[in-house]
């Protein structure tokens, strides 16, 4: 039962983080293009890798922290149903080109972020 009420209010704060990247990004860069989506899927397959490597690699690691950042916070924070309905849309609103960019630029992003968190987790662990 500790476990899973760590998982809740990790996931809200990811959640809340999620919200705030969103009003953020679109304030930022605007809103034709789902620029906050893009940045939280990214940061969340770094940290994903990161986490679950590190877990993996330091026996000590928290199993109720591990699962609360991953399944939580990070489940929380990212979003493959927002990505996907955001590409159709963009397709759909005409602008193909950009739907094509954004599922280019997310697939490749988000699988070098996992590369990249699990690089900086055998860094990080073996120091």
């Amino acid at each position: 039962m500790e476990r899973f009420l760590w998982i809740c209010l990790a996931g809200a704060l990811g959640t809340g983080t999620r919200y705030l990247v969103g009003v953020w990004a679109g304030e930022r860069f605007g809103t034709s293009f789902p620029y906050g989506t893009l940045l939280v899927n990214v940061a969340g397959c770094f940290l994903i890798a990161l986490v679950t490597q590190m877990a993996v690699e330091i026996a000590s690691f928290p199993p109720n922290l591990r699962f609360a950042i991953t399944t939580g916070f990070l489940g929380g924070l990212t979003t493959y149903s927002s990505f996907a309905f955001e590409t159709v849309k963009l397709a759909e609103d005409g602008a193909r080109g950009a739907a094509l960019v954004n599922f280019g630029v997310t697939t490749v992003a988000c699988f070098a972020a996992v590369l990249l968190g699990l690089a900086s987790a055998h860094l990080i662990t073996r120091t």
